[in-house]
């Protein structure tokens, strides 16, 4: 697998599925390798993709310093990578706690941006919440399915603070569009996938400042979109649409049907939204072999 250095040393990874010029894959957990991003979809047969396993996960290198897995400090590793790559300017898609890295650089590198894909993203970097009405009227579009009755009861726990009953896998379902064995799977490799200890720091005080990241984009004269999932728990649409909101040129696609993983439940959907976005983007600057 690929390697490049980070500004501090540390060896980070990433993979390159496909032709063309390339988005830049942020996964979220967050600090969760990007295996499970898979060719999105079948993604790749639009453009190359370019998954970066973030600091201390997948096959990048654990760092000296583990105050780095802040999420605002992880921002120079994507510049990194970016160098790396070579244009000028580069596309980037991220998913979920992906996002929030993905904005912090593009507040802070505007001038690197080429477009933004945020797909079912955390709105944490900005200030926005999705709260417990929103995500619990979202659950409860699924009330038919089998397994319902324990994934509900126990959203509303966490909902409601009382996490420590919780049996954090009853609440899976909501997550994925079927739960059948390949998709446990998934959801299992999650736990292996992630790193507990820089998930911790990612998010932690001083990580964000959402004033300040919003008066950005605001200003962000790229093109971005965001995709959210019609049943969607982590981000439905009401929020997904204050979000776009931020972006003086930005567009919300809402897919009919899908989850937290959207390349997951509908891949033809998936594509017919971002592919056309990305299209062929004609990149400046050297390359770099991968």
């Amino acid at each position: 697998m690929p390697t490049h250095p980070a500004r501090d040393g540390t060896l980070l990874a990433h993979r390159a599925v496909g032709d063309g010029p390339p988005p830049v894959c942020l996964p979220g957990g967050p600090m969760r390798a990007a295996a499970y991003l898979g060719d999105l979809g079948g993604l790749s047969a639009h453009r190359r993709l370019v998954p970066a396993d973030p600091r201390g996960t997948g096959a990048s290198q654990t760092p000296r310093d583990p105050a780095t897995y802040r999420c605002d400090r992880l921002v120079a590793d994507v510049e990194a990578l970016r160098e790396h790559l070579g244009p000028d300017r580069t596309d980037v898609l991220a998913h979920c706690a992906g996002a929030d890295l993905a904005v912090l650089w593009a507040a802070r590198h505007p001038h690197r941006v080429g477009r933004l894909v945020l797909v079912t993203p955390s709105p944490v970097a900005v200030g926005i919440e999705v709260g417990a009405d929103a995500r619990l009227a979202t659950a409860r579009l699924r009330a038919r399915e089998p397994w319902f009755p324990a994934a509900y009861a126990a959203l509303e726990e966490v909902v409601a603070g009382r996490t420590a009953r919780v049996r954090w896998e009853a609440i899976a379902p909501l997550l994925h569009g079927r739960w059948d064995e390949a998709v446990r799977a998934l959801d299992a490799a999650g736990a292996e996938e992630k790193n507990a200890e820089a998930a911790a720091v990612y998010g932690s005080v001083g990580a964000y400042d959402p004033e300040a990241t919003r008066t950005a984009l605001g200003a962000l004269p790229v093109p971005a979109l965001l995709l959210a999932g019609e049943v969607g728990l982590n981000s439905p649409p009401p929020p997904m649409a204050e979000y776009a909101g931020l972006f003086p040129r930005a567009g919300l696609r809402v897919l009919p049907g899908a989850r937290h993983f959207p390349w997951l439940d509908d891949p033809a959907r998936f594509r017919a939204a971002v592919a056309p976005f990305l299209g062929r983007a004609v990149v400046r600057g050297r390359g770099a072999d991968q």
